[in-house]
C-alpha cells in the first residue's frame, strides 16, 4: 500500500548546506549530536481506506530510528505536499538552495520531544542529544 525512505542526518551538518541565514541552535545541536533522521520519500497508493497511511509510514520510520527531530526537503511548488507535512505537525524553519538547478527548497522538521508548557516546540535541552564532551570539557569533534 506504501513505503517510505529516509536516512540518517550526517553530523557534520552538510544536510543544511545552502540555509539561508543562520540554522537555528537546537537543530544545530541535534544534527551534531546524530539525532536527526531525514524523511527523503513518501509513496502511497491513493485509496480512500488508506486515509493517514502516508502519516504513519513517516512516524513508524522516524520512530524505528530513534529520532529526536525528523528533517525533510520539500520542493516549495508542490502545495498539496507542503500542506499535507505541515498538517502532521512538520514546521517550516527556512529556506535551502541545492545546485545543481534553481529550485529553492523548503526545510521543514518535525521535533519528536515532549511538547510542554517549558518545551513549547519539543527542541529544549536535552542532555541525550548533545555531543559528548571529554573530561576538559572540549568537544572530541572540535581537535
Amino acid at each position: 500500500m506504501g513505503c517510505a525512505f529516509g536516512f540518517p542526518v550526517r553530523r557534520d551538518g552538510t544536510w543544511w548546506r545552502g540555509f539561508h541565514g543562520p540554522l537555528p541552535q537546537r537543530i544545530e545541536q541535534l544534527t551534531a549530536s546524530g539525532h536527526v533522521f531525514a524523511i527523503t520519500e513518501i509513496v502511497v497508493h491513493p485509496h480512500d481506506r488508506d486515509r493517514g497511511l502516508a502519516r504513519h509510514l513517516q512516524k513508524r520510520l522516524l520512530a524505528d530510528h530513534q529520532a529526536s527531530l525528523g528533517a525533510t526537503l520539500l520542493n516549495q511548488t508542490n502545495q498539496v505536499v507542503y500542506d499535507a507535512f505541515r498538517s502532521w505537525g512538520w514546521q517550516d524553519i527556512g529556506e535551502i538552495e541545492r545546485q545543481p538547478g534553481p529550485t529553492a527548497l523548503r526545510a521543514l522538521v518535525l521535533p519528536l520531544g515532549e511538547w510542554t508548557a517549558e518545551k513549547p516546540d519539543g527542541l529544549a535541552h536535552n542532555p541525550g542529544t548533545e555531543r559528548p564532551r571529554e573530561a576538559d570539557g572540549v568537544d572530541p569533534g572540535m581537535r
